[in-house]
């Protein structure tokens, strides 16, 4: 059976904006979930977990901050950057990339068999950057209705993830976008422009870029 998602306006804001527990991330459930602005967080301990948290992270592609050393970088990199190209590569990259103050991972195996079986459907995105033929920095992302939602990146290279960022937010901006979600905003994402939002902008944002029904990849 599919889940019955309450209204994101109903998330437990004392619980950082729990909106629902159980279910599992079958590809029905997940694009339900990311069509309403609702992301699945696994808690250790919890039947699997939706949120719609009261702040939003976003990255609004024209304030995309690409400073000086960012810019060479870019320039100077001979790296090569694919779409949708090695996204279980990607994914499993993401799960095991340190992250500071976290133990583990929240990607778990429950959540790449979710994802990847999004991915097949149409719905789940990779970036994926390469030198030469080892991959080196990425990111993955869940595209529904015309809306991107990014989840995960991992570097193995300095910068490889923020020239993945850029190769996204330069394909989204092709496509008409005007945003992408990024659910949380960290520094890394804050150095390139990000910013949070409360639930009700996001929402109403989410609403309007809806409207467009841009296909995104």
């Amino acid at each position: 059976m599919p889940l019955a998602f309450p209204p994101p306006t109903a998330a437990r804001d004392d619980l950082d904006g729990l909106l629902l527990l159980g279910g599992q991330p079958t590809v029905e459930n997940l694009v339900a979930a990311y069509s309403q602005g609702i992301f699945p967080w696994p808690v250790e301990g919890w039947p699997l977990a939706w949120f719609c948290p009261p702040r939003r992270g976003i990255l609004r592609l024209a304030s995309l901050h690409v400073g000086r050393s960012l810019a060479r970088a870019q320039r100077q990199s001979l790296w090569r950057i694919s779409f949708d190209t090695a996204f279980g590569q990607v994914i499993r990259a993401c799960q095991v990339q340190p992250r500071p103050g976290q133990d583990g991972t929240w990607i778990t195996p429950q959540l790449v068999s979710g994802y990847t079986a999004l991915h097949a459907a149409g719905y789940a995105h990779s970036v994926e950057v390469w030198e030469g033929d080892e991959l080196v920095g990425g990111l993955y992302g869940v595209a529904v209705l015309g809306v991107f939602a990014g989840e995960s990146m991992f570097h193995h290279r300095p910068n490889a993830s923020k020239l993945a960022v850029l190769a996204l937010a330069e394909h989204l901006r092709a496509r008409g976008a005007s945003w992408f979600d990024i659910q949380q905003l960290t520094p890394h994402m804050a150095a390139l422009g990000a910013e949070e939002v409360s639930r009700h902008e996001f929402l109403a944002l989410l609403a309007a870029e809806q409207d467009s029904r841009r296909r995104l990849f």
